[in-house]
């Protein structure tokens, strides 16, 4: 009887972790295209984000516009495609950071008085994505693991 558990067991295991790299193509097809469609929204309304910019107290407005509009646009083709995924993760979730310290702070700061309002706050669903993708890679379905396989011969999703 254990032995035919652990069995079961294992069988599920191994039917679960396939699972996993097309968990993780999901996920960067969508958010990606999420991150994509914000950052093209900012480019085709710098003025009024400008002027949000400058309302928050964000140095720079224009410029700073910009370039976030830039990132999450690029960063956003970047994790559909599954290219330098970890590294674009890592502006992007820093990007996700600043937008609750300056845009959500209330929400920021109820992290653990009201985790419910800190999670509803719009950065929270795109930094969750980019710890993710920084955190467990692209998944087998991505140009960063055709890139390390064929540099390195070796076929590991984890290590892209």
């Amino acid at each position: 009887m254990k032995t035919q558990l652990i069995g079961c067991y294992r069988s599920f295991k191994t039917a679960t972790s396939n699972l996993q790299s097309s968990f993780l193509l999901v996920i960067r097809l969508y958010w990606g295209f999420q991150f994509m469609q914000i950052g093209w929204g900012k480019l085709h309304n710098i003025s009024g984000v400008t002027n949000y910019f400058t309302q928050l107290g964000l140095p720079f407005p224009h410029l700073t516009v910009i370039f976030i509009a830039l990132l999450e646009f690029g960063g956003g083709i970047l994790l559909m495609l599954g290219l330098a995924s970890r590294l674009i993760a890592v502006p992007l979730a820093s990007d996700m950071l600043v937008a609750y310290i300056v845009a959500d702070r209330k929400a920021l700061l109820a992290f653990f008085s009201d985790p419910g309002m800190f999670y509803i706050a719009d950065p929270f669903t795109f930094l969750f994505i980019s710890l993710l993708i920084l955190t467990f890679g692209p998944g087998r379905f991505a140009f960063d693991t055709l890139i390390a396989k064929y540099w390195t011969g070796y076929d590991n999703p984890t290590t892209s």
